[in-house]
């Protein structure tokens, strides 16, 4: 079903206007009106661009809102946006070839991402200056003698070397230097990576009340009808979405699923992000038991466990019942399932702790605490533990601080 969608507000001074009218053109054109699939597609996902809202141009998104797939398909086995991505750039080609060959603007979907850019058709190029080696001419000589072949050769072999050398030099000085944020997450926008979030089971429902699932209850009773799992928390949903911008902002993906969907012969070969605390995401439960912090919970109480205090650490980090203005998460970066891959934890007692913890890592000032104690000098992250402590107001995390943080 089509969007109606309409062109964003402003007059010509509007940077996006001629961005929209672009999209217009192309969706009026012959080509795009036999194909209305296509078509909706582009409107849809030109929509997002504008707005400047990449987390809504998610596979996910437009399977829901394009081809009216259920929310929570599986897009593993069901490629219908993939399939028609692929069909829309080449419409796209096709039209800026043809009928809009005198377009100024150019629109674009690179590929393994969904959001349009636009560029100028005569975009030009800026190509970093390049150190050049100046070599002199030797002084006139009225007896000068020919060289014989072989230093010739190994003249011309030392003068490439050099060129090289300063070529590489000239690359290093025009590199751009990478932050904390992309240092702490290079492994994971590198790939492939698989976000897990929790999705725990619950008793009764929207009208009678929903109750956690007894302890040692497992997917089975879903299909009798004895649980519920299509609930998660708002922290795990505003998590995603954070990871999201991360990752669109580095032209890279993640597969999304919830846990219990898991397929560990696939989870294996990937880089693994947990979302959620192991009593609502039990794929942790596939991690090796060496964790130094441990969630533990008691009669109307939730806490974090530091088996091996270091001094000015607690031994237990618990937050207040009533009233709830506070919440401690588990951040923790391990070895994945096989060698070469890592695992990322992001374990709050409550969903705005996770939440909290996850926004803590996409934000310079925080992962800058991290690589001040985990950071290694050849850039790279050492496997760590930590504790974050979030205070919270009218609902929603305001500001983290790192308690804890042990190294392996």
């Amino acid at each position: 079903m089509e969007r109606p969608l309409q062109a964003p507000e402003g007059s010509e001074a509007n940077p996006y206007s001629r961005q929209w009218a672009l999209v217009e053109r192309i969706a009026a054109s012959p080509s795009f009106q036999s194909s209305p699939r296509l078509r909706n597609f582009l409107l849809y996902v030109a929509d997002c661009a504008v707005r400047d809202a990449p987390g809504e141009a998610t596979e996910q998104h437009i399977g829901i809102h394009v081809f009216q797939r259920a929310p929570g398909y599986n897009s593993s086995e069901d490629n219908i946006v993939r399939t028609n991505a692929r069909l829309l750039r080449q419409k796209l080609a096709e039209y800026f070839s043809q009928e809009g060959k005198q377009e100024e603007i150019i629109l674009e979907i690179p590929k393994g991402h969904y959001l349009p850019v636009f560029r100028s058709r005569n975009l030009p190029v800026e190509i970093a200056p390049r150190p050049v080696l100046v070599v002199a001419a030797p002084p006139a000589s009225t007896s000068a003698r020919r060289m014989p072949p072989g230093w010739t050769v190994a003249a011309l072999a030392l003068l490439c070397v050099a060129l090289a050398v300063a070529g590489i030099y000239g690359w290093k000085l025009h590199r751009a230097p990478q932050s904390a944020v992309d240092r702490f997450w290079a492994p994971f926008i590198a790939g492939p990576s698989l976000v897990i979030y929790s999705d725990a089971l619950f008793v009764g429902d929207s009208t009678t009340g929903l109750r956690y699932a007894p302890r040692g209850a497992d997917q089975s009773g879903i299909l009798s009808g004895n649980y519920v799992d299509t609930y998660t928390g708002i922290g795990e949903v505003a998590s995603v979405y954070d990871l999201t911008r991360l990752f669109d902002s580095h032209r890279a993906q993640f597969t999304l699923k919830r846990s219990p969907l898991v397929a560990w012969d696939e989870a294996r070969t990937q880089n693994l992000i947990f979302i959620g605390s192991v009593a609502e995401n039990p794929s942790l439960r596939v991690l090796p038991d060496v964790m130094n912090f441990s969630l533990t919970s008691g009669d109307g109480w939730a806490g974090i466990v530091n088996r091996q205090p270091k001094p000015g650490e607690l031994a237990l980090y618990s937050r207040p019942e009533h009233p709830l203005t506070r919440d401690y998460a588990i951040l923790a970066l391990v070895p994945g399932l096989e060698q070469g891959r890592k695992a990322l934890i992001f374990s709050g007692l409550m969903t705005m702790g996770t939440q909290a913890a996850v926004e803590f890592t996409c934000r310079p000032e925080g992962v800058q605490q991290i690589l001040r104690v985990a950071g290694a000098p050849d850039g790279s992250v050492r496997p760590f533990e930590a504790v974050l402590e979030t205070t919270l107001g009218g609902g929603v995390p305001l500001e983290t601080r790192l308690v804890a943080i042990h190294v392996r």
